[in-house]
């Protein structure tokens, strides 16, 4: 499933610049992390609201609203510490349009209340998509019985394959997360395996090697 932009209903436009100290006071971030806002992030824009009473869904599956943000960018690979940021400081679920002179991606991540405190909300593995003009035709927004399925269907353009049978969102993006996680280490594994010098190690890193490439095969492509 490819990534789409949607186009959303009148009612649902917020249009309000969220200051970036604002989120500073939510998310209490630390020095560095406000470095990279500054070098990295031109403006952010609380655009659209999609709640009940915007787009005439009810709530359901633990998504009261979605919200959308425009990210007006300075440079072509925001950090991901900047959307975590944002996130903590939200207590909702966020989709992000990165804005880079014509061009637009859609970034966000499976984020939801955490079970053990309703307060707090936990935030998993980003997903993005690639870079497109911003001129790339929209759709209307997939038709939904609760916003859980919305939610759903939004995120899915953005994890990459598709989910296994009986597979639930969150159940998917956990296991690409990991997939990622798992592909990074077996890279750094390869790199090693040709710089190390001693046999020993070799038969080492080759069986690290062997165990990663097998869990792969059971996460799924990437």
């Amino acid at each position: 499933m490819g990534f789409e932009l949607f186009n959303y209903p009148h009612p649902a436009v917020f249009g309000k610049i969220l200051p970036k100290s604002k989120i500073y006071e939510f998310a209490k971030p630390s020095n560095a992390v406000k470095e990279l806002f500054v070098k990295q992030v031109e403006q952010i824009t609380w655009e659209y609201k999609l709640s009940p009473e915007t787009i005439n869904i009810p709530p359901g599956d633990g998504v009261q609203e979605i919200q959308i943000f425009e990210i007006r960018s300075k440079v072509s690979a925001i950090d991901e510490e900047v959307f975590r940021t944002i996130d903590e400081s939200v207590p909702s679920h966020v989709f992000y349009e990165v804005m880079l002179g014509d061009n637009i991606k859609l970034v966000a991540a499976h984020k939801r209340q955490s079970e053990a405190d309703a307060t707090k909300w936990v935030t998993g593995t980003y997903f993005e998509s690639e870079w497109v003009p911003s001129s790339k035709s929209r759709v209307n927004l997939p038709i939904a019985l609760r916003m859980g399925g919305l939610y759903s269907h939004m995120l899915r353009t953005l994890i990459p394959g598709t989910p296994k049978v009986g597979e639930s969102l969150r159940e998917q993006a956990e296991r690409f997360g990991l997939l990622r996680i798992k592909s990074m280490e077996l890279e750094k594994l390869n790199i090693k395996l040709m710089q190390e010098k001693q046999f020993n190690r070799k038969v080492e890193i080759n069986r690290k090697i062997r165990l990663l490439k097998d869990e792969l095969v059971d996460l799924g492509p990437l």
